[in-house]
């Protein structure tokens, strides 16, 4: 089964997992600090709401955080991996890769307008040290510098530096 992931930026984590939970009519399958994911059977949906108040600041802008879609396999990310690469797009691949509470497999790519859009698969969840980055985002690796957060600032050795 493959779904659309949708990840969020939110200034209020707790009020968002109310609001989503009534709309969706089903609770996370994970909650971390800042972080919350549901796996939303009807429509088949991946919903990420990662809590960032400077991200997302007043109104809607700064709300999206990226877009996804889960898949059951390596093999589907490596499959996609060729596929977008023979479309002529640039992709950046990302094997076994800590993030978002979760170990990955992914491929990045980004839409016309820079909207980055992973097609990952998770291969195993994750201990809490591995959550978000201090800004509360989640990082495709064209957007980072391996090792510092967007700002420049060293990210802690052990710390992910790229999530989901």
């Amino acid at each position: 089964m493959s779904r659309v992931q949708l990840a969020l930026n939110v200034s209020d984590l707790e009020e968002a997992i109310e609001f989503y939970s009534k709309l969706f009519g089903t609770e996370p399958a994970k909650r971390r600090p800042g972080y919350a994911n549901f796996a939303i059977a009807e429509p088949p949906l991946k919903l990420v709401l990662m809590e960032s108040a400077t991200a997302r600041e007043s109104g809607v802008a700064g709300a999206l955080n990226h877009l996804g879609v889960e898949v059951e396999s390596p093999d589907e990310v490596l499959a996609a991996t060729s596929r977008l690469a023979s479309e002529g797009l640039a992709t950046e691949l990302e094997e076994e890769t800590t993030c978002c509470y979760a170990l990955q497999d992914k491929v990045w790519v980004h839409d016309p307008d820079g909207a980055p859009w992973e097609v990952y698969t998770v291969l195993a969840d994750a201990p809490a040290t591995s959550g978000l980055t201090a800004e509360g985002m989640c990082c495709s690796t064209s957007d980072l510098e391996r090792g510092a957060t967007a700002d420049g600032v060293p990210v802690p050795v052990g710390a992910p530096t790229n999530c989901c």
